[in-house]
């Protein structure tokens, strides 16, 4: 099971016109702790960054599961509702979960999404999908 944490990094880079821009950018990292979580996110900037960083702001984030396509450039955030049958009461009843999915616009995002979801038992139903301002996602690398 993965613990996610989103982390805000907030640094100056040169923009395309030369001037130096201040940039606040997102990633996901998955780690167990905040600290653990802001450790990963510094040690995966340095090599990227060259000058002061700081992370300026690190929240847990419920993620269910995690799509990647390797040609995406963007990562969509999906709402999808698990639809289940209380059968004492006799109506449905919907479980949100958030995915997110790599793609490069929303029609791939969607393809994605269904892609990912194929082997499902359970009836579901996409509520959102939504354009993050994610730049990466950084998983726990077991090799390590």
């Amino acid at each position: 099971m993965h613990s996610w944490f989103e982390c805000k990094v907030k640094y100056e880079k040169t923009g395309d016109d030369g001037n130096i821009v201040k940039v606040n950018q997102g990633y996901l990292v998955d780690a167990l702790t905040f600290s653990e979580a802001e450790e990963r996110i510094i040690t995966e900037m340095k090599p990227f960054i060259s000058g002061e960083f700081q992370v300026a702001n690190i929240k847990r984030t419920r993620i269910a599961e995690l799509f990647f396509n390797e040609n995406g450039d963007k990562w969509y955030r999906t709402k999808v509702n698990f639809i289940t049958i209380d059968e004492e009461k006799g109506v449905e009843k919907r479980t949100a979960n958030t995915m997110m999915v790599q793609a490069l616009d929303m029609k791939s995002a969607l393809e994605g999404i269904l892609e990912g979801m194929k082997g499902t038992m359970a009836d579901f139903e996409i509520a959102s999908i939504t354009e993050t301002t994610i730049m990466d996602v950084y998983k726990f690398d077991t090799s390590a």
